[in-house]
């Protein structure tokens, strides 16, 4: 399996962030949808990965910077039809070497709290993540969860 940086130009990201939305907004509140889509991914304070595997797009997770110590996971995302294979712990695994290596000191996201994101919130429990409130612009939400971490 290969990880990249992702220009956000190919049909396959297309398609597999629309996935992502289609679920987002099939399990959320509209108002409580913090994913983004490509427009808002191409931000300059956004890197943005793509995981492939003999050619096959397997997955993708971005960085997002809250300022020069503290950074956002966004967009974490596998395919239906690929889950459970490895690819989201090798994106997460990737993503914080990342964060270490431009300095940052703390790592933040937000997750939905249905039992559809029960398995999400899984993986980033045991990759140390904690409970935490709301960072950045979030504000609370019943049907959000805020979880952090500190990586040296």
């Amino acid at each position: 399996m290969m990880i990249r940086m992702d220009d956000l130009q190919g049909d396959e990201i297309r398609h597999l962030l629309q996935e992502h939305l289609d679920d987002m907004y099939a399990t959320s509140p509209a108002e409580s949808v913090h994913a983004l889509d490509l427009d808002a991914l191409r931000h300059p304070d956004i890197t943005f990965w793509t995981m492939w595997d003999d050619g096959a797009l397997v997955g993708c997770i971005a960085l997002k910077r809250i300022d020069k110590h503290h950074g956002e996971i966004k967009s974490m995302r596998t395919p239906r039809q690929l889950r459970r294979r490895g690819a989201a712990k090798a994106l997460l695994h990737h993503l914080i070497e990342q964060a270490r290596l431009q300095h940052y000191s703390r790592l933040s996201l937000e997750t939905g709290s249905m039992r559809f994101f029960e398995p999400a919130r899984q993986l980033y429990a045991s990759f140390g993540f904690e409970l935490c409130s709301p960072f950045g612009d979030y504000a609370e939400d019943p049907n959000s969860v805020f979880m952090t971490m500190s990586i040296y």
